[in-house]
């Protein structure tokens, strides 16, 4: 499959000119971020997310398993992603590139590591029962960013899931049906957003927030940031490129607070609405 043609000299003079006067080929101001657009599919736990062209589908389940012998008490948590060519003709099938590896695993870090959802709450019997909760993440689509796109559906896709209520008596599990008794949300300790900034060879040039794939190709570095509303910071991580003062990093965590919070509230709202349509018990 054909590569596509790297930006010409002409465009890639356009760009980098235009940004030097904080102007951007889509019209977003430099600090601007695409307008998330969360759908919800049929069943819980199922979220698509847009940002612009930049499209992501993320799906949680859970079953039922065994523990490992030396976590006897903590659920399991995997996320699995998946960057095929309809996201781009710059993928191949079956062959994992660069960014898939990247994506991985910063959804890990973000989703996972920072321990996001209360692992011992999905403890049933202890060394016996524990859920494991898996998270599949299809990029259908990649305008630029699609890192802060698939960490948002996966937080949202792990907020809207419901597992189903369970019974123990003695040594003996009962699960009870959505029909019987109303599914249970995952017990979260915080919501955390990743935020990309992309910054660009000449000091002049100010950074971006949420670069379309056009600036993500022209950049000098990008520097992902993840944290919450509450100022928590989870995850800093710098892939190659120039050198960043503290001081510019610092201006950078102040940017991404106030953007986190933003989004916890689109967020929050969003949920509201779909789940008043559910008639799903908000806990």
């Amino acid at each position: 499959m054909p590569r596509p043609p790297s930006p010409s000299i002409p465009e890639k003079e356009f760009v980098h000119g235009a940004l030097k006067q904080s102007l951007r080929v889509d019209g977003r101001a430099m600090l601007e971020m695409r307008t998330p657009t969360l759908t919800f599919g049929p069943e819980l736990g199922w979220v698509e997310c847009a940002m612009g062209k930049t499209r992501v589908l993320a799906q949680v389940d859970g079953k039922m398993v065994k523990p490992p012998p030396e976590r006897p008490l903590e659920g399991m948590i995997t996320i699995h992603s998946e960057l095929s060519p309809m996201a781009s003709n710059e993928y191949e099938p079956g062959r994992p590139s660069e960014e898939e590896v990247t994506l991985t695993r910063m959804l890990d870090k973000v989703l996972r590591r920072s321990d996001t959802v209360d692992k011992e709450s999905l403890c049933v019997l202890a060394g016996q029962r524990v859920w494991h909760i898996r998270l599949t993440i299809h990029i259908l689509s990649n305008s630029g960013n699609m890192v802060d796109c698939a960490c948002l559906a996966g937080i949202v896709a792990l907020k809207h899931f419901r597992r189903p209520e369970v019974e123990v008596v003695g040594d003996e599990v009962t699960i009870h049906h959505p029909s019987e008794r109303a599914p249970v949300p995952l017990s979260m300790h915080h919501t955390p957003f990743c935020l990309t900034f992309a910054f660009f060879p000449d000091p002049s040039t100010p950074p971006l927030l949420d670069p379309s794939h056009l600036e993500e190709t022209l950049s000098a570095g990008l520097l992902s940031v993840a944290l919450n509303a509450q100022r928590e910071l989870c995850v800093v991580q710098k892939a190659g490129g120039i050198p960043l003062a503290p001081d510019d990093v610092l201006k950078i965590m102040d940017i991404a607070v106030t953007k986190a919070r933003e989004l916890d509230k689109l967020v929050e709202a969003r949920l509201q609405e779909d789940w008043k349509t559910r008639n799903v018990e908000v806990r």
